[in-house]
Parts: structure tokens; sequence; C-alpha cells
């Protein structure tokens, strides 16, 4: 019966002449019969799917600070660094070229102190997520292997330091497909002035079928892109022409059937239909307590952009969506402080730090943050030494990053730098190592879940070249 109304399906959207109108009805009444159909061997669509093994995670939210966060000014105090303050960095390299510095090394300005029970000691930048320490597993032993911002932005956003590998995200939703069927299942959101480095390529599909690109949405004005049109025309007339365009999409799909770019137009414009429909409710923030609205901070100038951002990611996982990638705040690598850093990084945390306390609390507070797998990190971290007197360089070699829900430990610190918070020495964490563990979560065997390229089977992890396994210390 289901196979019946998905063929049926295809043939309607072939000869309709209702345009978007009906498109949308007939999407939602046939949603149901066409969940269950399954294509044993690649997805080309979000029908939702299940993994390798019982997950313990449903989705993903990636709060990604491009430009590398300053561990030993944020998350790993070191008293070491603190004492030898001015003295000559020993076996310290990094930057761009990764070359050995010659500068001194300098203490970090902040205080740090003990927070919640678990006591790990977070600076005074980031209170509030000191606030909710014992919700979060901190990773101080991270490392990546580029020194500049595109190659470690890939790196850390499609598990590979070339540029033109599926993103996590991509890979995620290839694999389990969506939750949401009137949303998409890969969502970014990032502020419509600025993209910063390594560009769409951090959220791009690359050979994976092109229906699992990230999709950009907006947290201020008409969320959804192109959906609406600025000038609308009479009824007839646009779904005639919607009605043309089907068919013309239609003839180059059976020219070119192995073209997975029109078969994502198409199910793209299914998606769109139903969007008309339901999406500004779904993601209309209007909707939401004024006590919910002071949590995320709209009601500060400094917080609101960030915390418009962050509540609507949490809505979006709320409504089934499987992975939402968000963006830094404005601004070219914001995280990014080669100079005046006790002045930049505090600027870049009083907009950050109270909108992800509150993503975690509120989450919490709905039964959502076991389900729901949130990742903080940048690219790399900072050095120990200075650059210039006032900032600090790229470091790859060792970085903190947080992690919260998802099945994974509450209130535990994993693993360490050495004394001056260079480089990782501790139960070392790689990139592909993280990844392996978040597609663990999910229910997926990061050695297992493969496409073909060219007669390659490619992965994810590629561990047969990065040693990639799961972080077990990690998983409660």
């Amino acid at each position: 019966m289901s196979g019946h109304l998905f063929s049926g399906r295809r043939k309607f959207l072939q000869q309709t002449s209702f345009g978007f109108g009906g498109m949308a009805l007939s999407s939602l009444l046939m949603r149901d019969a066409v969940a269950n159909e399954k294509n044993p061997r690649i997805a080309t669509d979000m029908t939702a799917r299940i993994g390798h093994f019982a997950a313990r995670a449903k989705s993903v939210i990636m709060l990604f600070q491009n430009g590398g966060a300053s561990q030993m000014d944020l998350f790993d105090p070191k008293e070491e660094l603190q004492k030898r303050h001015g003295e000559q960095a020993p076996n310290v390299r990094g930057g761009n070229a990764n070359l050995a510095q010659t500068e001194p090394l300098m203490a970090s300005k902040f205080r740090f102190s003990s927070c919640g029970q678990s006591g790990a000691q977070f600076s005074e930048l980031v209170p509030h997520l000191g606030s909710v320490v014992d919700d979060l597993c901190v990773v101080r032993s991270m490392y990546s292997n580029d020194p500049n911002h595109p190659g470690a932005t890939y790196m850390m956003c499609t598990g590979n330091n070339r540029p033109g590998r599926p993103a996590l995200g991509s890979w995620v939703t290839y694999a389990l497909g969506s939750e949401s069927a009137n949303l998409p299942g890969y969502v970014v959101l990032r502020d419509p002035g600025v993209m910063h480095s390594g560009g769409g390529m951090q959220f791009a599909n690359a050979w994976l079928p092109a229906v699992f690109r990230g999709t950009e949405l907006w947290a201020e004005g008409d969320p959804v892109l192109n959906l609406t049109r600025s000038d609308p025309r009479p009824l007839g007339a646009e779904a005639n022409r919607l009605a043309l365009l089907e068919r013309l999409n239609r003839i180059q799909q059976e020219r070119f059937p192995q073209e997975s770019v029109l078969e994502a137009r198409i199910n793209n414009y299914e998606l769109a239909a139903r969007m008309q429909l339901t999406a500004a409710d779904e993601l209309d923030l209007s909707n939401e307590t004024a006590e919910t609205e002071r949590l995320y901070g709209l009601d500060d100038e400094v917080t609101a952009a960030y915390g418009r951002q962050l509540l609507l990611a949490r809505r979006l996982v709320e409504r089934g969506v499987r992975f939402v990638q968000v963006l830094a705040p404005p601004g070219h690598q914001v995280w990014d402080h080669h100079a005046d850093i006790n002045n930049r990084l505090p600027d870049i945390c009083r907009k950050t730090d109270l909108p992800s306390a509150a993503l975690i609390l509120d989450l919490k507070r709905r039964g959502l943050l076991n389900d729901t797998l949130v990742i903080w990190t940048g690219e790399f971290g900072r050095l120990p030494t200075s650059q210039g007197g006032t900032g600090r360089d790229h470091n790859p070699h060792g970085f903190t990053l947080l992690l919260a829900g998802g099945g994974l430990k509450s209130g535990y610190v994993h693993g360490a730098t050495d004394d001056f918070a260079f480089a990782a020495a501790e139960q070392r964490v790689s990139v592909p190592d993280l990844m392996a563990t978040v597609l663990h979560q999910l229910g997926l065997d990061h050695n297992r879940l493969q496409y073909n390229v060219h007669g390659i089977d490619e992965t994810l992890t590629d561990a047969k070249v990065t040693g990639a396994q799961v972080m077990h210390d990690l998983i409660a």
C-alpha cells in the first residue's frame, strides 16, 4: 500500500496543476505513508531511519565558536603559566606556520574559581557556563592537525582538513534522516551579515546527496529564506509557473536519474510546500514566555542576537530537527584574538556566555537534554605565549571543548594539557575521536557508516588513517 502511495505521489507531482497549495495539502495527507518507505542501499531523503544500534541521543546542537577560544583564559587554568609569565617558552610552537615561538609566556589576566559540585574551575569571563558545569562534560585534552582557520574549520566540521568533504550534520542526516516532516533535517543558524572562515563548505554535503546539505535559517525577521515572494502574484499565475517548473524538473530527472541535485530540488519543493503551512508558527519566537526570553538574554542588546539563535535551536530540536549548527556572532574570526585579548575576549564572552548556559538549562528543564547532544567548540585553541604583547596566536596542539547531554557524563572533566595549557598531554582526544563518539551516541558505528565515491567507501572519521575511536570515558 505504501509503495503504491509513493508512486502515486510522484505521478501526482509530475502531472499536477494545483501548484504549491495543492502540493502542500497532498504532501501532508500522504506523509505518514511515505515515511515508511526505506531505500536499503542509498538514502536520498529525510525519512527517519534507525541506526546500527540503540541510540542515546536523537539530535545534535553544535555551537561553533569560529576563531579559536583561549583555553588558558576560559577553561584550563595553569599555575605554572602564571608563575612563569615573561619567561621564554620551552618547546612551544604554533601560529599559521606552526613555528617555534620566540615571544615569552603570557599569564592569564582573568581569575578562576571552582564551580558547582564537581569543582571544575572556570574563568570569571564565563560565569553562566560555570553555573551549569555539573551538566557539562569538559574535555581539556582536545587536539587537531591544522594551524590555519580554513583547514581547522573543515576538520572540526567535516572530520578532515581538506575542503570538499561532507559536514558532520550531512553525515548524520544521511544516516538517520529527520523526525521533522515540516522543517529541514540539518539547519544552520548564522548572522546574515557574515560568513566565517571556511564559508559554506563547513555545512556542505560534498558528494553525499544534495538534500543533506545544511539549510540556512535566520533567527531574525523571516527565518526561511526565499519561501515567500516579495512581489506576490495572482494565485493562478503562480500555480501555473510552479506546475511548469515541476514538469521541467521531472524531465531533467528522467534524463539524469543519478543526479542527486535534481532529487534534492524536488524534495525541497515538497518541504517548502509543507513549510508554507507550518513554518511561520513553528519558528515564531513571539510564542515564547517572557521568562524564557529573559533566560536567553533577549531583553539585553548584548546577548539578544545570539540568544535568539540558541532559542531557535531549541525550538528546532524540540520539533524533530536532527542537527542544528550555530555559528558564532558577527565579527571576523570573533574568537581570534591576535591582539588586545584582555578586552576582546571579555566582549565575545558577554555575547555568548549567558545564552549558551540558557540553552543547557532550557533543554534540561524541558526533558530534552538527555536526547540532545550539545557541542561548544572552536576549531583550535590559543598559545600560552604572547603575540605582540597583547594577544595569542593559533594553537591546534591543545584546547578545550564543552559537551552536554546525549548520554555523556555530566560534571566531568576529561584529560589535561601540559603545565602551560599548550598541548594535550593526558587522555588525548582527536577531532576524529570526537566525531566517532558523537556518531556512537546517535546509534551509529563510524566504521560502518559509509558512502561509496568512485569505488572507495568513504567514512566520516577515516579511521584506518586517523585511528579514530569512540571515547568511552566520556559516556555515562
